[in-house]
């Protein structure tokens, strides 16, 4: 690991005031991505911003009936508020089934959304990746890419976003709150906050240089069915092959976000209009564009099975 200064901010915008004026500023809040990025070198910050202590740690109800959840709630206390277990169940389940339970507990609701890819080319540094240093090339093309997406990739990157939460935020239509050096703000919807990567994969989301996520809003509940289906290879701590956040009405309408697919957590509102003609035409639109690899082209038959399996409530899903 370099070497790097530190400095402990009062303020949201103080804190983006603070990364304006210093070159190669960082934040760090749980740090359980960042670190492990800065011991590999991968990440090398010569400033580390710490703004874990900013009160933006709470949960608070918006009298529109939605939500507003500080950027620096643990993972931990998100998933086990009452609220979001009764009326946003599948951000719970989303959240637990990420990660350990030591790391949720030190895992930010920011943090989470910003967390980079967990490919093992970006990983490796002695493999190319233009995520990692932009216009080295892209081993995972042509190399081993099982995990690795399957739409919205480009001759630049094939890698997806490793997150839950921001799986099953994009399905409830969350809005994430931000702040600048000049202490504006604004509001960016989660479909707009994540880039694809086209020809800058380094360029992960709409975020400014120093512009600081100081909360996420949730919209007020739409009721249904809230269900989070994770496949991955193994039974715990392991990222996802595919994941289906599922918000599901009794009149056969509702929402439908994919993990694992995509550079970010993947949603088509017109396949969410197809749900009443099942899991084959949903997916056949989720997934029109797919640009498979033949190591990774099962996945397009893991999406459809998986969600068949999850209308036609067939199979044992997380249950909180």
């Amino acid at each position: 690991m370099k070497s790097f200064t530190y400095e402990r901010v009062q303020s949201p915008a103080e804190a983006a005031k603070s990364f304006s004026k210093t070159t190669g500023s960082k934040f760090i809040a749980g740090g359980t991505n960042l670190l492990d990025l800065m011991k590999l070198e991968i990440e090398t910050p010569l400033h580390l911003i710490d703004i874990s202590k900013l009160g933006l740690d709470k949960i608070e109800p918006l009298s529109s009936g939605g939500l507003r959840i500080g950027a620096m709630v643990r993972n931990t206390d998100l998933a086990a508020d009452t609220t979001v277990r009764r009326d946003f169940g599948i951000l719970s389940r989303a959240l637990l089934a990420g990660a350990s339970g030591q790391l949720r507990n030190k895992a930010t609701t920011g943090g989470n959304l910003l967390q980079r890819t967990r490919c093992p080319y970006f990983y490796d540094t002695n493999q190319a990746c233009n995520k990692r240093n932009p216009g080295s090339g892209c081993a995972a093309i042509g190399g081993y890419s099982r995990q690795l997406a399957i739409i919205g990739v480009s001759d630049a990157c094939i890698a997806t976003h490793p997150s839950d939460m921001a799986v099953a935020m994009m399905a409830l239509d969350a809005v994430i709150e931000t702040v600048n050096h000049e202490g504006e703000k604004r509001e960016i919807t989660i479909g707009e906050f994540y880039r694809l990567p086209e020809k800058s994969p380094h360029l992960e989301t709409t975020l400014e240089p120093g512009e600081l996520i100081t909360a996420v809003i949730l919209p007020p509940p739409i009721g249904g069915t809230h269900i989070y289906h994770k496949v991955r290879d193994r039974a715990s701590y392991a990222f996802a092959v595919i994941s289906v956040a599922a918000i599901l009405q009794k009149d056969g309408s509702g929402r439908i976000a994919l993990g694992g697919v995509a550079a970010k957590p993947w949603r088509k509102k017109e396949a969410d209009d197809l749900l009443p003609q099942g899991a084959k035409a949903v997916t056949e639109k989720l997934l029109e564009d797919a640009k498979p690899t033949a190591e990774n082209k099962f996945k397009i038959k893991l999406v459809e099975r998986t969600l068949e399996g999850i209308l036609n409530k067939e199979r044992s899903l997380y249950e909180i």
